[in-house]
């Protein structure tokens, strides 16, 4: 089986991040990569993602990096200081370039990188429409549809966790702009909605970016073992490691443009107003739908 592609890190300049914003569908292009390059003998289960993909939110490098005493009360200064010291753990944790699972924004904190330049080799980028995003986070984070749009419209947003590990978002629009933007960065950017479409096409578009010549029969068995009906089996079967406590299901639908039916004309139009520029660059087919409910709810 192919190993993961060929780019040729100087020192730890080893990490392809597999970045979004949350419940943008990372999960299921982790799934996809683990299949294709592990699945050869047997197929990669959700709670086996680990033995392909690391994360930025392993609690157990921030211990190693803080020699076991990583304060379950760290401040957002606290936990930069110690990431800073943490990524080359994970860097370092796998030989040759490896994928890293992030929803860390660019940006710098306290003087240090979220995402260092010295440590990344490339990126994957994956975006999600906002208008179904908002109510996939809010199943996930457990808050209701307003308060999760207020977070996502916020630059200030920051989610933390009871371990005391940060995840700095901000807004859903500054998350894509500043990922898809940076200087210098090798990256390709995929749709989720366009993986879901046609995923022969859309993970081929990463293939190609990740220099991989694509084994056929694999990548057809690839994408049977990792449809979406496979991994919410594989959650009601065995449940999800990576499910937050409270969460009922991981994996609820999967589809594009169910926010049609849960959010009201007062939810899209805040999330039609905070994000109209990146919604005309990004989703131009949902401008004009959008827009319509916003003026109806603004009459």
């Amino acid at each position: 089986m192919a190993s993961p592609p060929p780019f040729m890190p100087p020192n730890l300049q080893r990490i392809i991040w597999l970045a979004s914003f949350p419940k943008s569908g990372n999960t299921w292009v982790r799934t996809f990569l683990a299949n294709y390059f592990l699945g050869q003998k047997r197929e990669i289960g959700i709670n086996a993602l680990r033995e392909f993909t690391l994360s930025d939110a392993r609690f157990d490098f921030y211990q190693r990096a803080a020699q076991g005493r990583y304060p379950a009360d760290a401040d957002i200064e606290t936990y930069m200081k110690i990431r800073a010291k943490t990524l080359p753990l994970i860097a370092g944790a796998r030989e040759g370039t490896h994928f890293v699972k992030t929803h860390q924004v660019i940006d710098v904190i306290h003087g240090i990188p979220l995402i260092p330049p010295a440590l990344t080799a490339a990126a994957i980028y994956i975006m999600r429409n906002p208008f179904d995003v908002a109510p996939s986070f809010s199943r996930h984070t457990g808050a209701d549809l307003d308060t999760t749009i207020a977070m996502m419209t916020s630059r200030q947003n920051i989610v933390s966790s009871p371990t005391g590990l940060f995840e700095v978002l901000g807004r859903w629009d500054q998350h894509i702009d500043l990922w898809t933007s940076a200087p210098g960065l090798p990256r390709v950017t995929v749709r989720y909605e366009d993986l879901l479409a046609d995923p022969k096409k859309g993970f081929r578009t990463i293939f190609d970016f990740l220099q991989v010549r694509i084994d056929q029969q694999q990548f057809k068995k690839t994408i049977r073992a990792t449809s979406f009906e496979s991994l919410r089996k594989q959650e009601d079967a065995d449940g999800f490691i990576e499910r937050p406590p409270g969460m009922e299901k991981f994996f609820h639908s999967g589809r594009a443009g169910g926010w049609r039916e849960v959010l009201s004309d007062a939810q899209v139009t805040a999330l039609h107003t905070a994000f109209e520029p990146a919604l005309r660059k990004w989703y131009p087919e949902l401008i004009g739908e959008t827009a319509e409910i916003a003026g109806r709810a603004g009459a």
